[in-house]
């Protein structure tokens, strides 16, 4: 039977590798739902070729919206706005599989929505898990949602685990064998800068990942490391495992997503092209496995694989995200949050790339932790720390 899919953030670059994925496979999936936050051309493309039933965007460009749809004669596609819209088609009857792609805290509700709806949720969101950590994950095991990792490292240590590893009760220790997790980084664009280096870089240098295709905030997050500290955390609540088990491994090529090591000495590698397609496949045909247009490694090619151990002196945001997630409670939550205010700030121009993790840092501290007992309770203390963040970097700029 086909599957119906909606894709929140369906214009990014994984909304985009989800529909090339889709593509592919016509007689097994059809796009059911999109939501788009500013690309309304790129939406009206998506729109044309996949033929959705429901749209979502900001309702401050719905006009705009329904201008391009009637001049390209778009007139049985439904358009919901805002929150309640992408809530709506992530919990919908119809739909069988919900990407959360959104980026940042603006994903949170909608991928709560759809977890609550018992679907299989392709999480490429890692902001989402790491704001509401076990909440979340306890959400998905009571409406019995399909939680399954698109982020490549996530998504090759899943495959490198025992196919029952999920199931197992772990409260935070490896089971099944497992001894430790090896979650890997390309180092980003600067892996080779030297600090005086680092305070000069510009918007545009730490957009340029050597490796990847992405957005704008995680192609920043990628510089820093934070983006390796997210998905550190990110990994602690999907695999249910200490921070202590996890280990960072800067490899500059991307060919290993990530890595697992076993008791008994073994050590399970997953390798591939750096292509979001395959884990994005992977995730929406588990425990199947379905073609993609994704070129095959050819290791002849591939002379030679680094690996090192992450500076923590030029990329403290690593260090920063495990002291969050070894505190617990609202701090990783506040760590997200002052990280998406100071990369905006940023890439605004307001503060330099040394000061994204000092912003952080002086959040960190400045907010008290406490219980994340609610989504009421993180989304509150998630606006406190973004005012904080606010704050300082007026400070910087004065």
């Amino acid at each position: 039977m086909s599957q119906s899919v909606c894709i929140l953030g369906a214009t990014g670059s994984i909304g985009q590798s989800t529909l090339k994925v889709l593509e592919q496979h016509p007689d097994q999936y059809s796009v059911f739902a999109v939501s788009a936050f500013s690309r309304i051309d790129e939406l009206v493309q998506i729109c044309k070729q996949h033929h959705p039933k429901i749209v979502v965007v900001p309702k401050a460009n719905i006009d705009q919206l329904q201008k391009r749809f009637a001049e390209h004669q778009l007139t049985n596609i439904e358009i919901l706005t805002d929150q309640a819209g992408l809530e709506n088609i992530a919990s919908h009857a119809d739909v069988d599989v919900v990407m959360a792609a959104i980026v940042g805290a603006a994903g949170l509700m909608p991928t709560l929505a759809a977890i609550k709806a018992g679907k299989r949720v392709l999480l490429a969101n890692k902001e989402a898990l790491v704001m509401t950590g076990d909440l979340m994950m306890r959400e998905a095991r009571q409406h019995q949602a399909l939680l399954l990792p698109v982020d490549s490292e996530h998504n090759a240590i899943f495959q490198c685990l025992p196919h029952n590893y999920l199931d197992v009760e772990k409260n935070g220790q490896p089971q099944l064998g497992v001894s430790q997790i090896l979650l890997t980084a390309s180092g980003g664009p600067f892996l080779n800068h030297s600090l005086e280096q680092l305070k000069t870089v510009t918007p545009e240098q730490a957009c340029k990942h050597p490796n990847w295709s992405m957005g704008q905030k995680i192609s920043v997050d990628s510089a820093t490391l934070m983006n390796k500290g997210l998905e550190l955390i990110e990994a602690c609540h999907l695999f249910s495992i200490h921070e202590h088990f996890v280990t960072v491994v800067i490899h500059p090529q991307s060919i290993i997503h990530s890595m697992v090591q076993y008791v008994d000495g073994s050590t399970l590698a997953q390798m591939g092209q750096p292509d979001m397609c395959t884990p994005i496949a992977h995730a929406l045909a588990w425990p199947q496995r379905i073609k993609t247009q994704v070129p095959r490694l050819d290791v002849f090619t591939q002379s030679q694989l680094d690996f090192q151990a992450p500076d923590l002196v030029r990329f403290p945001a690593l260090g920063l995200a495990r002291q969050a997630m070894k505190a617990g409670g609202i701090m990783p939550a506040i760590l997200n949050a002052a990280n998406e205010i100071a990369v905006d700030a940023f890439l605004k121009r307001k503060i330099s790339f040394l000061q994204i993790t000092q912003t952080v840092e002086h959040a960190l501290n400045q907010v008290q932790n406490n219980a994340a007992e609610s989504i009421e309770m993180i989304l509150h203390m998630d606006q406190r720390a973004r005012e904080v963040a606010s704050h300082y970097i007026k400070q910087l700029e004065s």
